[in-house]
């Protein structure tokens, strides 16, 4: 089950499309499955206590933590670098229209990519949420089976 989860958040950082924001929402859509589906994964997988000795707990948390951690760890380093492409763009749309100042196109276009990248910017708020909202969930779940690695 944690392979599917992996393979399923791991390809679509491949493909992440820093230009269509359309399509950077829905990749990050896809990616978030493994949070969507933290309770159900929870469910179906760590034991109630009368069926604690059928299944490893404490090791079904371990991997569950592992590749949950991987998945933000990868949602974050792929929203940070669209938000660098975009304001790499910027930058030399700056620099054109510094030049051109009377030109609408540029000017649009400059519109466009600063309103692309406050929205790439909220979904790291977003993000933060979405992962807060999953290590509770976790940690109601798996704290008795599991502790994490301290963060430093």
């Amino acid at each position: 089950m944690f392979r599917t989860l992996q393979s399923n958040m791991a390809a679509p950082v491949r493909t992440l499309n820093c230009e269509d924001f359309s399509m950077f929402q829905e990749v990050l859509r896809v990616m978030r499955n493994i949070d969507d589906r933290i309770v159900h994964s929870l469910n179906t997988t760590v034991p109630t206590v009368s069926f604690s000795g059928k299944v490893d707990a404490s090791e079904t948390c371990k991997q569950l933590y592992e590749t949950m951690m991987e998945a933000h760890l990868t949602r974050d380093k792929a929203i940070k670098s669209c938000i660098a492409q975009t304001s790499e763009v910027m930058g030399q749309l700056r620099q054109e229209r510094a030049k051109d100042s009377d030109n609408l196109v540029l000017l649009r276009q400059l519109r466009k990519e600063q309103t692309k990248l406050k929205l790439m910017q909220s979904e790291l708020n977003v993000e933060e949420v979405v992962n807060d909202r999953s290590l509770k969930v976790f940690s109601e779940r798996c704290r008795i089976h599991y502790t994490p690695p301290k963060v430093k």
